[in-house]
């Protein structure tokens, strides 16, 4: 039966997620930073809180949705955060992707008020989640995370439990190794195909009923095609993030990456382009550059 769920950080992900909770009938409540955001939970018909302990206060299970370590430590040990609220047996479902050792603290800092972390990253872009087509990777506490299917069903299309705490992260950031991969791989196929004098849209219609096509080419092909990505799903900048993140768990594993290692370059070309607001799909335009092609935007 729904009930009442908490949300901290309602920007791409959090917003879709909101949406998709209060569609089947959850209760939302909510809190973010940014106004527009607030802004965005009232007009979808949800409950604003005024701090993340408010939203701890309010609700008994927590969705976060966080972009950075800063902003994790503040939400669940800063002042106003989620250890400091009253009560104990609260569930925060964790969906950010951020270091393993950053989520264990947390989890740490919250056990010590009796209050349960799970590391729930999930795989999909923001277009994705819209249309709850999300992969959570939970992670944690077992019995905590059965509680939470319901609610976790709400915002995706599939709930992995994956076991020990800190797997969830370890599945996402295979997950985004491949994504980084697979992105690039799709716009170099249109960048390839436009220098053979092959139309984009061509490209595309053929392409992805071939077997060569992808998830990302299913996804950030048509943006390819129309060489527009000013309306994000995941902007250039967050990613950044991610490969930092996954570069150094491969690192610290010694395991050699070759291929997302020539691929992360394209990623920081395309910020230091000014394209840090734009879709990663970018990329495109990025490799375009290199070969000298201008389109007609």
């Amino acid at each position: 039966m729904a009930g009442r769920v908490g949300i901290v950080g309602i920007g791409i992900m959090g917003t879709a997620m909101m949406r998709n909770l209060l569609r089947h009938s959850f209760e939302v409540v909510g809190y973010d930073i940014a106004d527009g955001a607030m802004a965005r939970l009232a007009e979808s018909g949800g409950i604003a809180a005024t701090s993340p302990r408010d939203v701890a206060e309010k609700a008994e299970i927590l969705i976060t949705s966080l972009p950075n370590v800063d902003a994790f430590e503040q939400v669940m040990a800063g002042q106003g955060g989620i250890a400091s609220g009253n009560g104990t047996g609260q569930i925060v479902i964790e969906c950010s992707t951020l270091p393993i050792e950053a989520k264990a603290r947390g989890h740490a800092q919250l056990a010590a008020q009796g209050k349960i972390l799970l590391d729930c990253p999930v795989s999909g872009t923001g277009a994705q989640a819209a249309n709850k087509d999300l992969v959570v990777f939970a992670s944690g506490d077992e019995a905590a995370f059965e509680r939470c299917r319901e609610v976790l069903a709400g915002m995706s299309r599939a709930q992995k439990y994956v076991g020990a705490f800190g797997n969830g992260s370890r599945m996402k950031f295979i997950a985004n190794h491949l994504v980084t991969i697979h992105n690039l791989a799709s716009a170099e196929a249109f960048v390839l195909g436009e220098m053979a004098g092959l139309d984009p849209a061509l490209v595309f219609d053929v392409i992805v009923d071939s077997a060569g096509s992808s998830r990302m080419f299913q996804i950030r092909g048509p943006m390819m095609v129309r060489g527009q990505y000013d309306e994000p799903m995941a902007t250039m900048t967050t990613h950044l993030k991610d490969l930092d993140i996954i570069g150094k768990f491969a690192a610290d594993l010694h395991c050699p990456t070759p291929l997302f290692t020539a691929a992360a370059q394209f990623y920081h070309a395309g910020v230091a382009q000014g394209r840090g607001g734009q879709d990663t799909g970018a990329v495109c335009a990025v490799l375009e550059k290199l070969a000298g092609i201008e389109r007609k935007r």
